[in-house]
């Protein structure tokens, strides 16, 4: 697989809009933690093999465990995360496969008693985020491999 163009270089405009939107999401108030579950798991239901490697290293980075990191996928069916995680990750899912179900009624009351409303639509800008950067490297074929987590 070869990178298809460096869509940074070809569009800096678009990459200073995706930057700030991560500028905000940093310090939105979310959890570095769960905002790294949420990137991995999107990454993950897309197929995008760049962004799951960053985000992997990312979160093993920021302290998470290898039992956590390998369980994502089946998180349902685990005793390892938080009610609130879990409720991220739901949130998490629905929006990333929108167009199966609209995200339905009962999604949201299972996910609203854990957030506030400043905290759902900043998870929600999370999740459309990585969704946006997941579409990015999967459709000019960035190459997992090289990314560095940077120093904390």
């Amino acid at each position: 697989m070869s990178t298809r163009m460096n869509y940074g270089k070809a569009a800096p405009g678009a990459m200073r809009a995706m930057s700030s939107l991560e500028k905000y999401i940093a310090d939105c108030g979310l959890e570095p933690a769960l905002k790294e579950l949420v990137r991995l798991r999107a990454s993950q239901i897309n197929g995008c093999a760049y962004c799951v490697d960053m985000h992997s290293l990312d979160a093993r980075a920021g302290g998470e465990t290898e039992q956590r990191l390998y369980a994502l996928p089946v998180w349902q069916e685990t005793p390892f995360f938080s009610e609130r995680e879990r409720a991220a990750l739901l949130w998490t899912e629905k929006l990333t496969l929108i167009s199966v179900d609209h995200v339905p009624d009962e999604v949201y009351a299972q996910v609203s008693p854990h957030f506030s409303e400043t905290e759902l639509t900043n998870l929600t800008l999370l999740v459309a985020t990585i969704n946006a950067w997941n579409r990015f490297a999967i459709s000019f074929r960035s190459e997992p491999g090289h990314y560095q987590p940077s120093a904390s």
